[in-house]
């Protein structure tokens, strides 16, 4: 009895498979284009790199041992903690991920840490450096007598220094008639802002402009580019004796 039914019930599913029509076999008539390769084209092709599928074994370093050792020793010990004898899946994969995770995080804290060091100790010799120059431009201004200062600079021909103190005299010209304020913190931007007569405005900002490219520019002056700074300082310096 199972067996006929076993029958019924391929012949009832398996019979319409069979009583289809078979499907005619159709050919390709299309002419083949065969192409052939010389030894030429082969040679290029050899010479390719782009072609070479050969594999290179890399030799090991020190470091790659290094690395391997160290993702082996948190791989022991994240599998202690979670009491698995092997780590498979996602966990896995973090688990060999996370050493060098951790050696890009130490790398990148030890960067910091050294950048962070030298940008203080660059600002710090800036600070000191400032100051030093900043201190000896007030001991200028208030104890020297300038005008001495430039005849020594100009008879030992050192132009570039003679216009430095021919600045420093203007500033403290300006100081006495209490046209400007000088203070050791201030810009020679600040004292321009602070004076009020246009006549001493305009030659101020020229001489401010030749003094910073003279003297921080490093500009190089010979005796015929000395005298046409020089013209401009003292133009300036008859202008102040005005305000006596």
């Amino acid at each position: 009895m199972l067996r006929l039914l076993f029958v019924f019930i391929c012949v009832a599913f398996l019979g319409p498979v069979f009583a289809q029509e078979a499907l005619p076999v159709q050919y390709d008539s299309v002419a083949l284009d065969v192409k052939e390769i010389d030894e030429e084209q082969m040679a290029a092709y050899r010479k390719d790199p782009k072609l070479n599928y050969e594999e290179v074994k890399i030799k090991r370093t020190w470091w790659d041992d290094f690395k391997e050792w160290i993702g082996n020793l948190f791989l022991r010990f994240f599998e202690w903690i979670y009491g698995a004898e092997k780590a498979v899946g996602a966990l896995a994969v973090f688990l060999r991920a996370l050493p060098y995770v951790l050696l890009a995080v130490l790398i990148f804290i030890l960067i910091k840490f050294f950048l962070k060091v030298n940008a203080n100790a660059m600002r710090e010799a800036k600070k000191e450096a400032s100051l030093v120059s900043l201190s000896e431009e007030e001991h200028i201004i208030k104890n020297e007598d300038i005008q001495e200062l430039i005849r020594k600079a100009i008879a030992n021909n050192d132009y570039r220094l003679a216009i430095r103190y021919y600045y420093l005299f203007t500033l403290q010209k300006m100081t006495d008639r209490e046209l400007i304020d000088w203070q050791l913190q201030k810009t020679n931007e600040d004292y321009l802002k602070e004076i009020e007569a246009q006549e001493l405005k305009t030659p101020f900002r020229t001489i401010t402009r030749l003094y910073d490219y003279i003297w921080y520019g490093g500009f190089s002056l010979d005796q015929k580019k000395y005298n046409k700074a020089e013209h401009v300082f003292l133009e300036l310096q008859r202008t102040l004796d005005k305000y006596a």
